[in-house]
C-alpha cells in the first residue's frame, strides 16, 4: 500500500505548521499507522528556514507529550505540489499563496486545515507568533480537532 503524503503549511514553518505536523503525527503513531503516511511542514516564506520551531511552541507541544524539537524550517518546493496528497494551509493567505503557485491540475490537492474541523466554526488557525503562551495551545486544540477530521476524512476516502 503506498503512503498518505501530508503536507502542513503555514508562512514561516516555526509555529504553526510544525505544531500541525507534531500533533498529526502522534495521532498516526498512536492509531498505529505510521506506516500508512509520510507527513512534513513548510512555510510559504524563506527567511526561517532551517530553524527549530519557535521555543513557545516546542513547550506548548511538550506540554501535550509532542516532541517537535528535532524539526527544521523549509520553504515550500515546486515538487512539493506533485509530491504531497494533502496540502493544508494554516490561513486564508497561505491557502492564496500555494494556489497561486501550484499548476491549475494539482489545486485540489490544496485545503484550508480547518475545513477538516468544520463544527469548530472558525476557518483559520491564528498565527500565535505575536502573541502570548495561551496563543500556542489554543492553536494546539484547533490542531488537534482538524487532525482527528483529517484522520476520519481519509479514512472515509479510502480506495481499495
Amino acid at each position: 500500500m503506498s503512503q498518505y503524503k501530508v503536507l502542513f503549511v503555514c508562512l514561516g514553518n516555526i509555529c504553526r505548521s510544525p505544531s500541525a505536523e507534531g500533533v498529526f503525527r502522534k495521532f498516526v503513531v498512536d492509531a498505529d499507522r505510521e506506516h500508512e503516511f509520510f507527513i512534513d511542514s513548510a512555510g510559504t516564506g524563506s527567511w526561517h528556514a532551517g530553524s527549530p520551531p519557535d521555543v513557545r511552541a516546542r513547550k506548548a507541544a511538550s506540554n501535550r507529550d509532542i516532541d517537535i524539537s528535532s524539526l527544521r524550517a523549509r520553504q515550500v518546493r515546486g515538487d512539493d505540489f506533485g509530491a504531497f496528497d494533502y496540502i493544508l494551509a494554516m490561513d486564508e493567505e497561505n491557502l492564496n499563496s500555494l494556489l497561486g503557485a501550484v499548476p491549475q491540475t494539482m489545486r485540489g490537492k490544496i485545503h484550508l486545515f480547518l475545513d477538516f474541523a468544520p463544527d469548530l466554526g472558525v476557518s483559520e488557525v491564528p498565527d500565535p507568533y505575536y502573541g502570548g503562551e495561551n496563543g500556542f495551545d489554543h492553536v494546539l486544540d484547533l490542531i488537534e480537532e482538524a487532525s482527528r477530521g483529517l484522520l476520519a476524512h481519509i479514512d472515509q476516502n479510502r480506495v481499495g
